[in-house]
């Protein structure tokens, strides 16, 4: 997997899954955003049974992962 960005500390890992968090503020100023991606999208891999983790690094960068569970297609 690759991994990118400029990573987060564990403490801030699961704050990252809450309304309106966001890790650092001043990437909020340079990209904008309001924090509510990862909630919404936890919600949602969630309601189809999944979930959505994070691993990362300071200086190193983070690795996102989702699952969910779905039925196999039909010929």
């Amino acid at each position: 997997p690759n991994v990118t960005g400029c990573g987060i500390d564990t403490e801030q890992n699961e704050a990252l899954f809450q309304p309106f968090a966001q890790a650092n503020e001043t990437v909020t100023r340079t990209y904008g955003g309001t924090g509510l991606g990862l909630t919404i999208s936890r919600n949602i891999a969630r309601m189809m049974g999944g979930d959505i983790s994070v691993a990362s690094r300071p200086g190193e960068g983070s690795i996102f992962v989702l699952t969910f569970m779905c039925e196999a297609a039909q010929d």
